[in-house]
């Protein structure tokens, strides 16, 4: 006897479309309340974006140096992170904003940018802008101070637990980026902030931290009147710069594709982690590739069901200018040769097959989804609009349109654009002699610290190896620990985030 299924294959499709529609409405409608800053602009370029929120108490106000760990001195990692640390060295600035102003102050520093966050009572807004001034126009750079500030951004890096998500992940950027500033950790290492000295923090101060190198939000219950008649007075004297520095960098070589295996003795788990050069963040097909990314992440799994209940990812960090794809897993030793296989299989799977109407509709309302929880908050709305100035965006509406209209012939093709004959840059950090036989099966492997074998002869074999290669510079092994999830890594069963 023939069934009938309860749902046809038109069916569904117009169910789902139908699904799809409701949440690109309710998308559309939130992003509608959000309105459209009030911009205006200081004398010295700083761009100011305003938001008035009447009745609200509170304000928040975000300040973003469009300059940051990209444009550290070679050698001296941690340069920009260092003058973040500068502006308000003193612990008593942030005690001052949580007890007496009822907010608080922090300082990120990230590849693209020094972020400054401050909130506390409107009534007080006056006063936090008066702080934030003497911080960006009387940075304390004096001997004394960058002594104390370097000795204790190492001593943070020397207690900070180096995980081994974290040695993979630092691992993996070195090996496809090398020398290009993507490849070097912008918190810095003990080494590298030991060779910073207050020469080099006054020149890059003198070089990024300059008005119209920034772009400040404000958002509360403040008027535009007040809120630009207390910028003007207060931070009217921050100088500006004549000449702003693009990032403009030499492009990497490509990677070497040999597996790199970073040993870590007495373990028995494995971080793997596969990596191939991104799009920038300002690339007119990121929303493609943003839906393509979840698409991936769930390909993986389905490929391989021994990642549901292990911690695992697939991101695409962009920045400025083109950043990367990024596979990760932990998983036991034994499971190291299955998951870059089937990674490896995924990224495949992508390019000789698009995407079904299921998954571009799963995609789509996860990135939509998250974009929305990010409208949600003040801080949220603060930082797309940074974003938009970063990166050279459109709109936020925008943003949703082309996550909305993107079509499963757009994600294909930007899965083609970047893996199709792409060098793939592979880093298993775990027990090298366990790993070392496993993972023969998936191509040539490299020990880090271990010099390479010498190259045949043309004469002695009839396929070439390739070229010795200066072993890559990488972080201490860490002692044996368990194997955490990295911060975008994902437990078993949560969940989806792109």
């Amino acid at each position: 006897m023939n069934f009938k299924p309860l749902f046809s294959r038109s069916r569904t499709a117009r169910l789902i479309s139908l699904a799809l529609a409701a949440l690109l409405l309710v998308s559309n409608t939130r992003a509608q309340t959000i309105p459209e800053p009030q911009q205006d602009q200081l004398l010295n370029g700083l761009r100011v974006l305003i938001w008035t929120r009447p009745g609200d108490p509170n304000v928040l106000l975000k300040l973003r140096i469009h300059s940051g760990g990209a444009f550290d001195t070679a050698g001296k990692s941690g340069l920009m992170a260092l003058l973040g640390d500068a502006l308000f060295p003193d612990p008593t600035t942030r005690e001052y904003f949580t007890e007496e102003l009822g907010g608080r102050l922090e300082v990120t520093t990230d590849l693209d940018a020094i972020n400054i966050s401050l909130s506390g009572r409107a009534s007080e807004y006056e006063r936090i802008i008066e702080i934030l001034g003497t911080a960006l126009v009387t940075t304390p750079l004096s001997p004394e101070n960058v002594k104390s500030m370097r000795d204790a951004r190492i001593k943070l890096v020397r207690e900070s637990s180096i995980s081994p998500a974290m040695t993979a992940d630092r691992a993996i950027a070195s090996r496809l980026f090398r020398e290009f500033p993507y490849g070097r950790p912008f918190s810095g290492t003990p080494d590298s902030l030991s060779r910073i000295d207050r020469g080099d923090l006054t020149i890059a101060r003198e070089r990024f931290l300059n008005p119209n190198n920034a772009t400040l939000v404000v958002i509360g219950g403040i008027e535009k009147a007040r809120a630009m008649r207390a910028l003007k007075q207060l931070l009217g004297n921050w100088r500006r710069s004549d000449v702003l520095v693009p990032p403009t960098f030499r492009l990497p070589d490509a990677p070497d594709t040999r597996t790199l295996i970073v040993d870590l003795p007495g373990t028995e788990s494995a971080e793997v982690r596969l990596a191939l050069r991104g799009l920038a963040r300002s690339d007119r097909e990121f929303a493609a590739a943003t839906l393509m990314t979840i698409i991936a992440r769930d390909r993986w799994q389905q490929s391989m069901p021994a990642l549901d209940t292990l911690p695992f990812f697939v991101r695409h960090d962009s920045h400025v200018l083109p950043g990367s794809f990024v596979m990760g897993a932990s998983v036991n030793t034994a499971l190291a040769a299955d998951a870059i296989k089937a990674a490896q299989n995924t990224m495949r799977s992508l390019i000789t097959t698009p995407p079904s109407a299921t998954e571009l509709a799963r995609a789509r309302s996860e990135a939509l989804a998250e974009l929305n929880k990010r409208l949600d908050q003040p801080a949220g709305v603060a930082e797309l609009w940074l974003d938009g100035y970063t990166f050279k965006l459109a709109s936020i509406v925008d943003q949703i349109k082309a996550l909305s209209g993107a079509t499963a012939v757009e994600v294909q093709g930007i899965a083609i654009r970047l893996f199709r004959d792409a060098p793939v840059a592979t880093v298993v950090v775990g027990n090298a002699s366990q790993l070392r036989a496993m993972l023969e099966s998936t191509g040539q492997i490299e020990i880090a610290g271990q010099q390479p074998a010498p190259t045949p002869s043309p004469a002695s074999t009839p396929t070439q190896a390739p070229p010795n290669r200066a072993t890559p510079t990488l972080l201490p092994t860490p002692t044996p620990a368990p194997s955490p999830a990295t911060p975008a890594a994902r437990p078993a069963n949560p969940p989806h985030s792109p």
